[in-house]
């Protein structure tokens, strides 16, 4: 399966970044070699700003991860390397949502209203309903807690923008695993030759 554009979009803002740690820590600190946690560091940090740079700001998760990338100042230079002139643009929008997201909400509550009025009623007492729909929002409101804390920029999120903040991270991270994954795999096979 040939790589999307995305997956090569991707690749190559990653190894940008790549050249830029390297050459970085390599004029830093010439007698010391990078440790095992450092690298990995330094990896994840360089993908993670490579995938958030591909979508040039259009998504909440994409500024906060940036945003939370540019808080060290380590990584200033990273940055400016991977993001170019566009970087102090994106580091001052910052993670917040729009009034389109707020609007979206709204309409989004009307549907689930109306959906709520087609189901049908079951001889149910009222003491079991009571105590079923408390279960069900306490363990909705703690899976949306977790969620929260998985996505970049989710805390700052409404349930609905959440969702699909969270959709579009999965489709990114998918992309970013496909990449990596090929090229352990051309690596390992350029190995074995």
């Amino acid at each position: 399966m040939p790589p999307s554009s995305i997956e090569k979009a991707f690749l190559k803002k990653w190894l940008k970044g790549l050249q830029a740690l390297s050459s970085s820590s390599s004029s830093s600190t010439s007698k010391k070699e990078m440790s095992i946690f450092e690298r990995k560091k330094a990896i994840k940090l360089s993908a993670d700003v490579a995938m958030a740079s591909l979508k040039n700001g259009t998504t909440s998760w994409s500024r906060a991860l940036i945003q939370n990338a540019s808080k060290d100042d380590n990584n200033r230079t990273l940055l400016k390397n991977m993001l170019g002139s566009q970087c102090d643009e994106k580091l001052s929008r910052g993670p917040t949502t729009t009034s389109m997201m707020c609007s979206m909400r709204v309409r989004s509550k009307r549907v689930l209203r109306r959906s709520c009025r087609w189901r049908r009623v079951r001889k149910i007492t009222k003491d079991q309903r009571v105590h079923a729909g408390s279960m069900a929002k306490r363990l909705v409101k703690k899976r949306t807690q977790v969620l929260r804390s998985l996505v970049p920029g989710g805390e700052y999120m409404d349930e609905y923008s959440l969702f699909e903040e969270t959709l579009d991270y999965i489709m990114s991270l998918r992309a970013q695993v496909d990449v990596m994954r090929r090229l352990a795999n051309a690596s390992e096979f350029s190995s074995k030759s």
